[in-house]
């Protein structure tokens, strides 16, 4: 049934009723309130210790160090709620920008809004493969079939029928799962056809609503980085504890003091747990995906970002994502004849071309959303208007849509007045040919006219016309006396940004393969402009008779694949996965699906894409573009980059501070750190892992580097013995500090050169690691605010620490002599030419 639809509700009135009604959305519990992040952190290690510390100073009666551990307790707690805050405030953040989108038509046009928007009374436009927003009664139906199995658990499809004149605004729907009734329903699935529906229910109105199922969930599944680190984590949890209990006993049966031993343990414990690392993992990947959405690319699931860095082959469609999807008409060819459109001339269409036109606006639809069919109609506004080939009067009495075995459309009119019947077929030129039932000449014709028109880079259609004189029309197209008409080839220019995108990809190397369903020679032309190599080919006709070992062969050489059927990019998919590459797959129909959720990284289409692709994959290319996957590739090295960094600092630090939270006991000297101190240090590490080491800028060869092997792990190898020997250099820098001044000043003398040494190696260390490569000058230069806040907000506590009569005398300390301090700061500095030159020879043996 086709009937004319309204202009839709205005932005004035939809506005109005969005503030009535509320956001077409669904109650949802994934963000954390303050309080859930409160509980939460009362239940971290490092939390529990310090509170456990404060507690036996209070036993002891030390009101003073108790109440200022506790007073710790809450800066860690408010560092803790501004870094989770951020987090929730990005993932939020994500959710809005990922949640499903509607076609509606507003003010008498059709836009695309987010499904939140969507208010009663809207007209929804809704199309295969179309998540359906919100309850509703269709008004135009045709060939609708929608899934219903979210709501009724059944998973056959069931057909769908505009509603009569009788039906009113205020009838009630019937259940989900009818056949032929006219009510869709918001969660929904369409699976083939398309219509236009009328919304009766939004958001917790709707029947999903009230049967309380939640939708469009950003996904949080454990990342194998977070398995591997939880793995760590714990590990180092174990080894914590028993050195701590260790370190108790000792220092109890040595000294007697079991309380300062309990202390001690405590101490020791909390420099040993790396409570950073879990914060990390959940900080960076969930501000580079906000960072992401900047660079025009949405994350749908936030563990795709550690697998974006190391992608190797990248699989993208050609048109839309190296092309800008603008087709327009540009040449014509009929009756051997061929013809260059210019739009900007006055030259007239000759008549021999006249019925190519039209036909193949009579085979597209009457209010064309799909560029090509746009294209069509505006040739025929361009050039035909005012003639008798425009025929807005007929009416459409039945339609053959696309499949894959068949790759044309046809549609049938009846003309006004007239009993018979006019159809109107285009598709791919084989599709067309068979139709047409041409001999043989015929066919070697009209493909020499297919391969000149593609060599161009021009997309290539046929046209063909046939005659029926009876309303009982046939199952299959191929039952009418279809004449061939003609060709039309379309331009769709190349993305001016692509040849330099491609280029960074074979700098970095990832290999790009161009897959398109259009004619080879088509193919090679757009893959040529984008400067990848076109010499070697693989068409769908050749992989449909390859086994897998054969097609695993050849895609490890083919850069461009021509005339592949959406289904046939799972294989692509999966061959190159079994050849061990990391693969990230574009895709936009219903039929892309599969290969999305089979790629290590899918990624959907923003712009033109289904509900269905958007969903199976784990980004979502907002602007359509391929320069889009590279930035989102150079950020997803980047964030990987900075956990590493941050990761290294870590370790890095901690070694210094277990050990000299141990080994003065065990070597018989006067203890060093105590929680306070801890507590102190924990103050610069928390915010300089999670926030300063986020925001570093890429490193320059960022994009030269071959991508990383995913089987490795983020945190071993060179990284994890750099790590290491920069924090066992920096323990040996403190802990001879502490063995001189302990023989030079007085014990809180000592101590206090010996923390004051270690909190600027502390500071030495965050900006060794911020790069892998950058001098010591620049180090400084390119250092970013937070940064320097965190630095200078250290060594101001420090001044007070050491100076403050009253806060020095909580940290154990006595003031320091200019020429003490000068000393402290000198050996803290050694250790960032200590982890240069750590660095500098882990360089020299790579390259070895």
């Amino acid at each position: 049934m086709h009937m004319e639809l309204g202009p839709g509700l205005s932005a004035a009135e939809a506005a109005r009723r969005l503030r009535a009604d509320g956001p077409n959305a669904l109650p949802s519990g994934q963000r954390r309130s303050w309080r859930a992040i409160v509980l939460e952190t009362a239940r971290e290690p490092m939390f529990l210790l310090l509170i456990a510390a404060g507690t036996l100073y209070l036993l002891l009666g030390d009101l003073q160090e108790g109440l200022v551990l506790f007073g710790f307790v809450l800066v860690t707690l408010g560092l803790t709620l501004y870094q989770e805050g951020k987090t929730e405030r990005a993932i939020e953040a994500l959710r809005e920008l990922t949640s499903p989108r509607a076609l509606v038509i507003r003010d008498g046009r059709p836009q695309r809004i987010a499904g939140r928007e969507v208010v009663r009374d809207d007209l929804l436009l809704l199309a295969e493969g179309d998540r359906v927003p919100a309850d509703g009664v269709l008004e135009d139906a045709s060939t609708l079939e929608v899934d219903e199995s979210l709501l009724t658990g059944e998973a056959v499809p069931v057909a769908k029928l505009a509603a009569g004149d009788d039906t009113t605004d205020d009838s009630t729907p019937a259940r989900p799962g009818g056949g032929d009734t006219p009510f869709v329903y918001s969660g929904t699935l369409v699976v083939a056809g398309h219509g236009t529906a009328r919304v009766t229910a939004t958001g917790a109105r709707s029947e999903i609503g009230r049967i309380g199922a939640a939708l469009g969930r950003l996904e949080t599944e454990r990342s194998p980085l977070q398995k591997q680190t939880a793995k760590l984590v714990r590990t180092l949890a174990l080894l914590a504890l028993a050195m701590s209990v260790l370190l108790v006993l000792v220092h109890g049966l040595l000294r007697g003091d079991w309380l300062a031993a309990l202390l001690a343990g405590i101490a020791l414990a909390m420099a040993m747990l790396p409570e950073e690392y879990p914060v990390v993992l959940t900080v960076f990947p969930a501000l580079g995906a906000w960072r992401l959405s900047k660079e025009k690319v949405l994350t749908r699931r936030i563990n795709a970002i550690e697998t974006l860095g190391a992608t190797s082959v990248l699989c993208v469609d050609k048109t839309g994502t190296l092309t800008e999807n603008r087709m327009t008409v540009a040449r014509l060819h009929a009756g051997g004849e061929g013809f260059a459109v210019n739009y900007e001339g006055l030259v007239e269409l000759p008549e021999a071309f006249h019925a190519l036109v039209e036909f193949s606006i009579l085979a597209s639809d009457t209010d064309p959303f799909d560029p090509m069919e746009q294209a069509f109609a505006r040739l025929g506004r361009h050039f035909l208007e005012n003639t008798e080939h425009l025929h807005r009067d007929w009416t459409l009495a039945h339609q053959y849509a696309l499949r894959p075995q068949l790759r044309a459309k046809s549609h049938v009119w009846r003309a006004v007045g007239s009993d018979d019947y006019v159809v109107a077929a285009k598709g791919a030129p084989e599709a067309i040919i068979d139709l047409c039932h041409l001999d043989a000449a015929a066919q070697a014709q009209v493909a020499a006219a297919v391969e000149a028109m593609a060599a161009l880079g021009l997309r290539v259609l046929a046209v063909a016309r046939a005659a029926f004189a009876s309303p009982d029309f046939p199952a299959v197209e191929h039952d009418f006396e279809f004449e061939y008409v003609g060709l039309l080839g379309l331009a769709d220019p190349l993305r001016a940004e692509i040849p330099a995108a491609v280029r960074q990809c074979f700098e970095a190397g990832i290999r790009v393969v161009m897959i398109t369903g259009d004619y080879p020679a088509t193919a090679r032309a757009i893959a040529r402009q984008a400067g990848l190599a076109a010499d070697e080919l693989l068409s769908g006709d050749e992989l449909a008779a390859m086994d897998e070992e054969e097609l695993r062969t050849r895609m490890r050489t083919v850069s461009v694949c021509a005339r592949i059927a959406p289904e046939q990019k799972l294989r692509i998919v999966q061959a190159l996965k079994a050849d061990g590459e990391i693969t990230a797959m574009t895709g936009d129909g219903v039929n892309d699906a599969p290969a999305l959720k089979a790629a290590h990284v899918g990624i959907a289409m923003g712009g033109r894409g289904t509900d269905v692709a958007r969903e199976a994959a784990a980004l979502v290319l907002v602007d359509d573009n391929f320069a889009s996957i590279v930035r989102a590739v150079r950020l997803g090295r980047r964030i990987f980059d900075n956990m590493q960094k941050s990761m290294s600092y870590i370790l890095a630090v901690h070694i210094p501070i277990a050990g000299m939270a141990l080994l003065p006991v065990l070597l018989g000297w006067p203890a060093l750190l105590y929680p306070m101190h801890i507590a102190f240090l924990q103050l610069i590490i928390d915010p300089v892992c999670s926030l300063a080491f986020e925001s570093e800028p890429a490193e320059a060869d960022l994009m030269r580097r071959p991508p990383r092997d995913a089987q490795a792990q983020l945190f071993g190898g060179a990284t994890l013995g750099l790590a290491l020997l920069q924090g066992v250099g920096v323990l040996l820098i403190v802990i001879g500090a502490y063995a001189w001044a302990s023989h030079r000043l007085n014990e809180p003398e000592a101590r206090a050169f010996a923390f004051a040494t270690l909190v600027i190696a502390n500071l030495a260390l965050i900006f060794s690691n911020r790069s892998r490569s950058q001098a010591w000058l620049a180090l400084l230069r390119s250092a970013k605010p937070i940064l320097w806040i965190v630095t200078g907000a250290t060594l101001g506590l420090l001044a007070l620490a050491l100076y403050l009569p009253p806060l020095a005398q909580l940290f154990r300390f006595a003031p320091l002599p200019p020429g003490e301090l000068g000393a402290a700061l000198g050996l803290g500095l050694a250790g960032l030419a200590w982890s240069k030159l750590v660095k500098r020879i882990f360089q020299r043996t790579r390259t070895l």
